[in-house]
């Protein structure tokens, strides 16, 4: 029975201008650069950055970012270039390494931070999505011209690169691992990016950020089994040291974040004055009648002194002989209401 087999017959160069070649994998390296960024400046935006300088933020991180992946492939294959150093600096001839990429990238986000005085943290939760994004669209190239070689495997899906350009390995079925990648990073944006606002209000600055990298840097350490690199130390490949690298850095940090930034959960704001008379229901007036008996104890003089003050009309006399001495006029009763009292009518005078 013949295993099915995806073949691949693409040429992995599209045209030169001048000195400089164009291919697959640059252009698609150029559009994952333009969507990550697009992406990362949105995210910020959203997290109440300024972002109006955003453009040279961008320009820190791929300038900084192409320098330390040429350096990391450098250093990692140091015989392709201790003849000749000034091949170094030969771009266009390929040779780039993700993580000294992803790496380089950081530092230059670290520096525009810096510059433009306002968080990293805040940045690195915004570059966790945007380098999934920009990875995922990157490896599309490496798919088409093959330079990352994978290990033999009889699986329905595995490659043969046929293409006589082609940087892959003709006349063998390999594990497409920098697919295997590609599906990674776009699981991870995938089940991560529709809660990409809720986790940044629970969650201190940075650790969103460090749990997209530091996922990413566990499924690469294994996925990474699935190459033919050359192991550079312990038995383990340059890949696998960098995705260990990246998974201590966001264990030891993410604990730190939280503890600078408190409980996971945002801490509940004190209601204001206005919310709090919005909240509560208006109490009903209550009129509170006192008692009689406790009014002060000084009392206003009796109305009948005051109206005795005031004078009245003379009453014209009548000639009555009187029946008996004249009554002395009964004291004022005291009141216990506002309650006007008449005097008692005087009987006429004798003489």
């Amino acid at each position: 029975m013949i295993p099915l087999t995806i073949v691949i017959d693409l040429e992995p160069n599209l045209f030169r201008i001048g000195p400089f070649l164009i291919t697959w994998h640059g252009v698609f390296a150029v559009l994952g650069i333009l969507a990550g960024a697009r992406l990362g400046l949105w995210l910020l935006s959203k997290d109440g950055v300024d972002v109006s300088r955003g453009a040279d933020g961008v320009a820190w991180m791929v300038l900084v970012g192409l320098i330390g992946a040429r350096l990391l492939y450098v250093w990692e294959n140091f015989k392709l270039f201790s003849g000749n150093l000034t091949r170094i600096f030969l771009v266009t001839e390929g040779g780039i390494s993700q993580w000294g990429g992803l790496f380089g990238a950081m530092v230059g986000a670290y520096i525009w931070a810096r510059r433009s005085a306002f968080s990293y943290w805040k940045l690195l939760d915004a570059a966790g999505a945007a380098a999934m994004i920009g990875l995922a669209i990157g490896r599309i190239g490496d798919v088409i011209n093959g330079e990352h070689h994978g290990t033999p495997t009889t699986l329905p899906w595995g490659v043969e690169y046929v293409n006589p350009d082609t940087l892959g390995q003709p006349g063998q079925v390999v594990h497409p691992e920098v697919a295997y990648e590609m599906i990674l990073t776009l699981v991870l944006f995938g089940a991560i990016l529709p809660f990409h606002q809720r986790l940044k209000a629970r969650l201190p600055d940075g650790v969103l950020g460090l749990t997209y990298l530091g996922l990413y840097g566990a499924g690469r350490f294994f996925l990474s089994y699935f190459r033919t690199d050359p192991a550079v130390f312990a038995g383990l490949r340059q890949a696998q040291l960098a995705s260990l690298l990246m998974v201590a850095f966001a264990l030891i940090a993410m604990p730190i974040l939280f503890r600078r930034g408190g409980s996971t959960m945002p801490a509940a704001q004190e209601p204001t004055e206005p919310e709090l008379d919005e909240a509560m229901p208006a109490a009903p007036d209550v009129v509170v009648s006192e008692p009689v008996e406790s009014e002060p104890a000084v009392e206003e003089p009796p109305p009948v002194a005051a109206e005795a003050a005031e004078p009245e009309a003379p009453i014209p006399e009548a000639p009555v002989e009187p029946a008996g001495p004249v009554p002395a006029s009964p004291p004022p009763m005291p009141r216990r209401r506002a309650r006007r009292l008449e005097p008692p009518a005087s009987p006429p005078d004798p003489n």
